[in-house]
This record gives C-alpha cells, structure tokens and sequence, in this order.
C-alpha cells in the first residue's frame, strides 16, 4: 500500500482490503515500532497496530483473559490467603506495564491486573483501545506467557449528570462497556456507588439505585461477552473516602442486585468497599500524605460475608497506594481479595530526583492555567499540583514517553522493584500455577479493521 508504514506492511499482510498477521515474531521483534504507532501513529496506523498486537500476543502465550475463574474458586473456599494487586497504568504506560510484567515473572506471581478507570482514560487520554494494546505490546516485549488481566476499574457514573439525564449517563457508560470488551477488558469493574442515596432511612432503600444501576449494565456485559468468556464483573457499595462500609449495606446491595438479575444469572466476583482510605492519600500543605486508619476488621467481616453468603471473592480495597508499606501484608491476612494501586507509583516517577525539572516545571504551569477552579481556599501549591499532577499524563504523554532511555530504564527497574515488594507483601507471589489451574485462557480473535 503507498504510504503505509514498513513496519506494519512487514508484520501483517495488507493486500485485501482487511489486514491479516503475517508473523507473531516479527511483532515481537518490532514491538516498540508497533506499540508506538499504537499510541502515537495516524488512526490508520493506530487501528493496523492495534491489530497487529492483539493478533500476535495469544500467539506469544499472552491471552487476555477473565479472572473469573480464580475468583470463584476463592469463594467456594478453595484458594485464599492472598490479596490481587490492580494496577493503575496512568503514565508512561508501555515502561510501567513492561516493569509490572517483569515483576511478576520475577515472582512468579499471575494474580495481577492492570486496569484503567473511567475517569483516568479521560485525562492521561487512553481509551479502552490504547491502553489494551499497551498492556498486551508490553506483555510481549517481556515474553510474558499466561492470563493478562485487563480491567475497568470505577465505570462510574456521575452523580449530577445521571441526576440531570439518566438516559444519557447510562448510555455513555453502556457505550463504554461495549468499546472495553470489544478491546478485549474482560474485568470490569461497575462503580454506581455514587447514586447511593443517604436521604432514605432503610439502607436498602438507600442501595437500591446502585444496585439497580450495576444489574442494567451487568446484564449488558452478559449480553456482550464473547462465548467462551465470563467477565468478572466487580461492584461497588460506598465511594471511597466517604462512611465506612457496613455488613448491612452489602447484603442490601448483593440482594438488591440478584433480584434484578435473577438467580440463575452468573453474579458480581467481587464488591469495592470503605474502610478509612481517599483515592490518593490526603496531601498536607507541605506534601507529605496524612496518615490514614484502615479498619482491617471491616475488610476482613466484608470479605467473609462476600464469600461464604455470595461466593464471591470478597472485599476489594481502593486508594492503597500511599500507604505505608509496613501496611500491605495486613490485606492478604484479613482475605481482602484485590486491591487497587495508583497514586503512588505516578509519585514514583514525577518524584525522582532525576526527572526533569523543566518537564516539572511545565506540567505546572499548565494545571495553573487549566485546572486554577479545581483550587481550593488556603490550598498551598505544593497541594495543589500533588491534587492536580495525574492530569498532565495526557497533555504530556508523548513527553513522558520520549524521555530518555537511561532515564525510563532506571525509572522501570525502581518500578519493577516496588511491584515486585507489594506482589510479595500481598502474597500474590507464588500463585502462577494456582492461576493457570483455575483460569480459562480463551483466545478471542479480534476483527481485523478495514483498509482505507
């Protein structure tokens, strides 16, 4: 084809009017090529690429798959004692999912799941799409072989635009849902905890609108998943940083939702809750993150609950990265099933003594001049950019990308150790045959695009 890029007319056949793979090794071995005309090339070059990854990546040994699987197995009682680590790819993301996967090989730990959530596609300008191919590009650039988990975390609708239109807020997370699993997310994570209404008196009264929510967009992924896969499908009981979560609003909840979607229906894996964290931590005017009081007691009675009453994994803890990291072995002690990591690996990075203070200096000036209403009264600016930085990984991306190779390698192998001391700490080590008994590595063929 004239002007098509030599790299994608050398690792796919593009003489009909639909591409098709010519060799999963050749993208294997032009794979930062690939990945970044994925990322950065035109929407040609990013749908041939995209295919290209995904069509070579089962064949590599690295299958997207659901964590369905394990997740049962866990609430029929028959594996525990570990919590699943989730992390968020906000930035750099082809260098931090390479240094998760080699961590995991390192560990020889498969109970691990990148994700992305609604709200973080939008500003570090990842759709479902991108974001996938990433994960998947880095699983081959590491030779990683088994399950890659890929999931959606807080598909969350928003509380004033579903109060405004409900139509339209449901719809924009439906058309969401659908562009995820067409991406091959097969974790998805339904995040309604927002419409929890406090007004009413009975607590089921006030889940009913959560869970109402998350069983209408449930029975969509039902409808959608390809066959052969189950999506583990997550819900949510209390937005995190608010109340703690109670016994009583989960059980409401869980009823609530297997009424509307009735008993023989494949169920939620799991159920996010509060138990004293904020996403991010809680900066202080000198940028330091105020310490927090988990009630452990809490995720271990929700765990239980989940489990033994539901079959469900158990209990999922958000807003965990900043923690202290004496904390994490406590979450696999009390059964916690996953927990979601983020904040602190982007402080990884934009904190190094080595990352460029003129890039710094940049991403400031521009949450100043964009984001100056997010400002709050008596807010310090060492506050406000640490409130305000995770929005500058789109603006910024090809940046963060492009910084040097000295750089983003020692940036990965600093990465590479904190994923592999939380993967240990979590007990998520160890668990690659556990995985590969209980989960099915399905290979779904993705639909080759058309050729302009």
């Amino acid at each position: 084809m004239r002007g098509m890029n030599t790299t994608l007319a050398e690792v796919l056949d593009l003489s009909g009017n639909r591409p098709s793979l010519r060799d999963a090794r050749a993208v294997r071995d032009h794979i930062e090529d690939i990945v970044r005309l994925a990322v950065f090339g035109t929407d040609e070059e990013k749908s041939l690429a995209r295919y290209a990854i995904h069509a070579a990546a089962p064949q590599l040994g690295a299958v997207s798959s659901s964590i369905w699987g394990l997740y049962s197995a866990r609430g029929r009682g028959e594996v525990g004692g570990f919590t699943a680590p989730a992390v968020n790819i906000r930035g750099m993301a082809f260098d931090m999912s390479r240094a998760l996967f080699r961590a995991m090989k390192a560990t020889n730990g498969a109970a691990t799941i990148f994700e992305l959530a609604r709200s973080e596609m939008g500003y570090t300008y990842q759709e479902p799409a991108e974001i996938a191919a990433v994960v998947l590009a880095a699983a081959i650039a590491e030779g990683y072989e088994g399950p890659v988990f890929i999931q959606g975390d807080h598909f969350q609708a928003n509380a004033k635009k579903f109060a405004a239109d409900p139509e339209s807020e449901t719809k924009a997370l439906e058309d969401l849902i659908r562009k995820a699993i067409a991406a091959q997310f097969y974790c998805i994570d339904i995040d309604a905890s927002t419409l929890v209404d406090l007004s009413y008196e009975k607590v089921a009264d006030q889940q009913a609108p959560n869970a109402k929510l998350t069983a209408h967009l449930t029975k969509l992924v039902r409808e959608l998943q390809p066959e052969g896969v189950t999506i583990s499908v997550g819900g949510e009981i209390g937005e995190v940083g608010k109340h703690n979560s109670t016994v009583e609003e989960l059980t409401e909840y869980v009823e609530g939702f297997r009424r509307l979607v009735g008993p023989d229906e494949v169920g939620l894996a799991k159920v996010s809750v509060q138990t004293g964290t904020s996403h991010g931590g809680i900066p202080l005017p000198d940028g330091t993150i105020a310490k927090v009081a988990i009630d452990f007691e809490t995720l271990r009675e929700l765990s239980r609950v989940g489990r033994e009453k539901y079959g469900m994994a158990g209990a999922v803890q958000h807003g965990a990265s900043t923690l202290p990291d004496e904390m994490f072995h406590r979450f696999p002690e009390v059964e916690t099933a996953e927990i979601h990591l983020a904040t602190g690996f982007q402080n990884l990075i934009m904190d190094h003594p080595r990352f460029p203070q003129d890039l710094l200096n940049e991403m400031r000036a521009y949450a100043d001049r964009e984001f100056s209403d997010e400002r709050k009264e008596g807010e310090t600016d060492v506050q406000f950019f640490y409130k305000t930085r995770k929005k500058m990984w789109g603006p910024f991306k090809k940046q963060t990308w492009d910084l040097p190779k000295d750089l983003r390698d020692e940036l990965g192998k600093e990465l590479q150790a904190k994923f592999e001391f939380l993967i240990r700490q979590l007990k998520a080590n160890d668990t690659r045959d556990m995985v590969l008994k209980y989960v099915d590595q399905k290979v779904v063929e993705v639909e080759p695009p058309v050729i302009g």
